[in-house]
């Protein structure tokens, strides 16, 4: 369906870390240590130095910064592809494996659903109210707003109050969905699906042809609702850590 190494260097831009730097292929991020996306290394190509050489060097750029070395691996794309092996040498082992599914944009979109370039108030206090905690929600508002433009952000009320949320960002011709949020009260009401169908409907108009998302593997619910939507497994990625 898409070669990864197209999509994932799409992904870690869209959803830019507070710091980033660079070995070769391999990409560096970090911010407060929750969202493991934008607190891991990519090592989408080769390192510029001998992979033992690079893992000790990512080591020792996260202990820096006070958090722990997380590697993310890639299907299909991880290179050395060896380097399973060698984190497992080092007592890493792998964690919360995740699905990138890919579907269509466009579509009718809803009405009733807030579609803007920048995060409010509103938005803010759903996510906040669904983070696993305070600081993994501050973290994520921060990242929601360093996505690069056009950025957007959906929102849908319910009896006046925010209940569900969702973002994108557009590039290389796909649009990324993040933040799919519903607030406790409003779940099993079709909600997510509304602010899903509002942002790829969107998307469409910016220019995107396909839409890309990211799910965690046991996420039965959330991975039937986007197939139902036309989304369809496209590769899968885990975490390593130790």
């Amino acid at each position: 369906m898409i070669d990864p190494a197209i999509l994932e260097p799409l992904a870690d831009d869209a959803w830019p870390a507070r710091e980033r730097t660079r070995l070769g292929g391999w990409r560096l991020n970090a911010s407060a240590g929750r969202s493991m996306r934008i607190n891991a290394c990519w090592p989408l190509g080769a390192p510029d130095r001998e992979p033992e050489a690079a893992l000790d060097a990512v080591e020792a750029w996260y202990a820096a910064r006070g958090l722990p070395p997380r590697f993310k691996l890639t299907d299909g794309v991880t290179a050395p592809g060896d380097l399973a092996q060698r984190l497992a040498a080092r007592g890493y082992g792998a964690t919360k494996e995740t699905l990138v599914m890919l579907g269509p944009t466009g579509g009718e979109g809803d009405s009733a659903v807030r579609v803007v370039a920048a995060p409010d108030a509103a938005f803010e206090a759903v996510l906040t109210a669904t983070a696993g905690d305070p600081e993994d929600g501050r973290e994520r508002i921060e990242a929601l707003a360093r996505i690069p433009a056009p950025a957007r952000f959906a929102r849908l009320d319910v009896d006046g109050a925010p209940a569900a949320i969702g973002a994108s960002a557009i590039g290389g011709g796909y649009a990324g969905v993040f933040g799919m949020r519903t607030a406790p009260d409003h779940r099993r009401k079709g909600l997510a699906r509304r602010v899903l169908r509002a942002l790829l409907a969107e998307a469409a108009t910016l220019g995107a042809e396909r839409a890309w998302l990211q799910v965690e593997a046991d996420n039965a619910p959330a991975i039937a609702l986007y197939a139902d939507e036309g989304f369809a497994a496209a590769y899968r990625y885990r975490y390593w850590a130790r």
